[in-house]
Order: structure tokens, then C-alpha cells, then sequence
């Protein structure tokens, strides 16, 4: 078991804080994992078994408490009195009204809460609503290459090779099987169209949804619009149109599995309204889904990428610059970073290509250039970095 030791150290420093700790992500992330190493850690700090509760309501052992007075009840009966109580709730959305007992146990200075779960209306509505300035978002992803060197072992570069295939799941990290692997990513998409999307929006045409899916999962790092989705979609005999692409993408993201990168004009200073990019949380699913593809090198580069900037809790947008792009602006507070990611950049065209936008920016943040090249290169003050090398630095 591969220890998540920054979003444990997230967790610590937000022990005992008068907030509730809103642990989001999509499903197989490590979440329960997460839950589960942290409890241990308090317990190993001192705290008591009896003063932790801890309710996966995935697990029919805890069936009658998916009626949120019988839960709050449960948990109020189990408290031990004059004491710090931890409560952790796992996959809390399958409650109905959870947040009618979340609010009432809230009101109480006896407890700490954590709960978790795997689609974004978990924070949507009344909860939202209720707890509006008393609820902090820790979103979880799949293994960094970092945390999937650590479990694997070996050397860096085939591990990497397996990353980039198999991506980041941290029970799948461990199947050495091919096929037994992807039955596992198989799970995990029914399970998350079928429960997170299929099942909430109440979509009736689930092969349309398959199939906006894998034009996404298709065309990731490319811009896109809905309405080139739609155009796409009907002519090849999927009647559509460019709302229900909006709503089937809207629940893509609210399941955690696609992630939008808007358009950033750094000469106007100002987003811009269409045209974003998608990425996806795994390339382990985009492989379940289109097979493996080496053609592709460069984009699911940009998004192992991308998710490593969310990661270490940048912001990440995409640059244009007149007709020039720029793969990454990150953004932190007041600090900004930009990137371009490539294979290589041994080739003279795509080494001008890759280095142009940088060099038309006329500021002093830093730049880099992320390749696998071995031997990095780098002019004007941007500098080319290897990306196994980047992704395995100190965050």
C-alpha cells in the first residue's frame, strides 16, 4: 500500500479545525484509503479507537443508516462523552438529505467530520447552501508518477513506460495481468457511467453517452467544442445536438473523470469563452476504451502533465498568443509558470515550434520546455526539462 503522504499531510494540518474536510475524487482514487491511513495516524497520535467512527455506506453492513436520521442518530448514540470524536464518512452521497445530519452533527464541538465522495453534487444544492464558508475541498487524484515509482520499484524509466499505459489507479498499479487489469479499468467505467452519470442525469441513451466519451477520451489535448462533437456525432448517424454534448460533459466533469482547461489570452489578459481543451483523470481508462496508442505520444504526455500541475495545486489554463499557443499557464497565488510539452525536441521544426510561444512572452515568470529527451536544451532563459525528471521532483 502506497502511502498518499501529501494529501495526509493536507489532512493534518486540517485536524481539529472548526470546518468539515470534504475528501473528493473519482471513484478508486484512494479516497477510503486515504480515510483509512489518516485514522490510523490519529490513533497512532494518541486518539482512541473509541473516539473514531467509521461508515462506508458502499458496504451493506451499514444499510439502515442510509436514512439520514437514523445516521445521525447512529453517530450521536456512538460519541464518547468529553472527548475529541473523529467522524468519517465514506461515499456519503448515496444517503439522501446527508446534509440535513452533516449540518446538525456540525453544530456540535465534540466532533471533527471527513467525509467523502465521487461526483461533484456532493458539494452542490442544499449542502453547499448549508455549510456555505464551513467546508474545505481536498480533490484526490490517481497516483502521481512519484507515489507509482514507490510501489512498483525498478528502474524509473520502465516504470514510467508502465505509467504512461497503465496510468495512475492504485489497485491496478498492482495487476500485473493485462487482461485482468483491464476488467478492472472496466469496472471502474460502468460503475462511474452507470452510478455517477448514467443514474443522476437520467440519461436514456447511454450508447450516444459511449460515444461522446470516446470522442473526448479521443481527443484529448486537441480544442474541441460541442458543437464539432455534435457535428461529428450526427454525421455519423448519432442524431445529437450541442446541448445534450454540453450536459453529457457538464456530468463527465461533475464524475471527476474529464477535466476542462480553459483559454487564456496572455496579450489581452483575459479567459476566453469557447474553444477549451479536455483532459482525462487516467490514461488507463483512455486505454480500456481505445487501446494503446503510440501515435498519441504527445497528448497523453500533456495530460500526465496537467495532472501533475493539479496535483501541486496550481491552476492550469491554456495560453494563446495571436495565432501561438502555449501548452500551460500554471497559476499559484502570484506565482505563474509556463510549459510545453513534447516528445522530443531533436527535430529543428518541432524545437522552433515548441520554443516560439515561450519566447513571445514578455515577462519574467519562468519556462520550460518538458520533453523525454536525454540531453535538454534551452535559450533565452527557457529551459528544457526531462519530464520523468520533473514529475519526480519535490513539489
Amino acid at each position: 500500500m502506497i502511502v498518499r503522504q501529501t494529501y495526509l499531510e493536507k489532512l493534518k494540518l486540517m485536524r481539529d479545525k472548526k470546518i468539515i474536510k470534504v475528501i473528493t475524487g473519482v471513484r478508486r482514487s484512494g479516497k477510503s484509503t486515504l480515510l483509512e491511513m489518516y485514522r490510523d495516524c490519529l490513533v497512532s497520535s494518541g486518539v482512541h479507537t473509541s473516539c473514531c467512527q467509521y461508515i462506508n455506506f458502499e458496504d451493506l453492513r451499514w444499510e439502515s443508516l442510509k436514512d439520514y436520521h437514523a445516521l445521525y442518530n447512529h453517530i450521536l448514540e456512538n460519541l464518547s462523552p468529553n472527548e475529541k470524536n473523529y467522524i468519517f464518512l465514506d461515499e456519503i452521497q448515496i444517503v439522501p438529505e446527508f446534509q440535513k445530519a452533516i449540518n446538525s452533527l456540525f453544530l456540535r464541538d465534540d466532533v471533527d467530520i471527513y467525509i467523502t465522495g465521487s461526483n461533484a453534487y456532493l458539494l452542490s444544492g442544499e449542502l453547499s447552501t448549508l455549510l456555505s464558508g464551513r467546508y474545505i475541498e481536498l480533490s484526490i487524484l490517481p497516483l502521481s508518477f512519484k507515489e507509482y515509482w514507490e510501489l512498483v520499484g525498478g528502474d524509473k524509466k520502465t516504470a514510467f513506460n508502465k505509467y504512461y499505459l497503465n496510468g495512475g489507479f492504485p489497485y491496478a498499479a498492482t495487476i500485473d495481468n493485462k487482461e485482468v487489469r483491464l476488467e478492472y479499468f472496466r469496472g471502474i467505467f460502468n460503475t462511474v457511467l452507470l452510478k455517477d452519470i448514467v443514474e443522476r442525469k437520467r440519461i436514456s441513451d447511454v450508447k450516444l453517452l459511449e460515444d461522446v466519451i470516446r470522442f473526448l477520451f479521443d481527443n484529448i489535448g486537441n480544442i474541441v467544442s460541442t458543437k464539432k462533437i455534435a457535428d461529428t456525432l450526427n454525421s455519423n448517424g448519432r442524431r445529437t445536438t450541442s446541448g445534450t454534448i454540453d450536459n453529457y460533459i457538464r456530468a463527465l466533469k461533475d464524475a471527476f473523470i474529464l477535466y476542462e482547461a480553459n483559454r487564456y489570452d496572455i496579450k489581452g489578459k483575459e479567459f476566453l469563452k469557447s474553444l477549451e481543451k479536455y483532459y482525462i483523470v487516467d490514461i488507463g481508462l483512455r486505454n480500456l476504451l481505445l487501446g494503446e496508442r503510440t501515435r498519441d505520444i504527445g497528448h497523453i504526455l500533456e495530460n500526465i502533465v496537467y495532472l501533475e500541475l493539479l496535483r501541486r495545486g496550481y491552476q492550469v489554463s491554456i495560453g494563446k498568443l495571436d495565432l501561438l499557443e502555449v501548452d500551460f499557464i500554471a497559476q499559484k497565488e502570484d506565482k505563474r509558470i509556463y510549459y510545453q510539452v513534447s516528445a522530443s525536441v531533436l527535430d529543428e521544426k518541432t524545437y522552433e515550434r515548441e520554443f516560439a510561444p515561450l519566447k513571445k512572452i514578455n515577462d519574467s515568470y519562468p519556462k520550460y520546455v518538458l520533453t523525454l529527451d536525454e540531453l535538454p536544451m534551452g535559450e533565452d532563459g527557457i529551459e528544457q526539462k526531462n519530464i520523468i525528471d520533473f514529475l519526480l521532483e519535490e513539489n
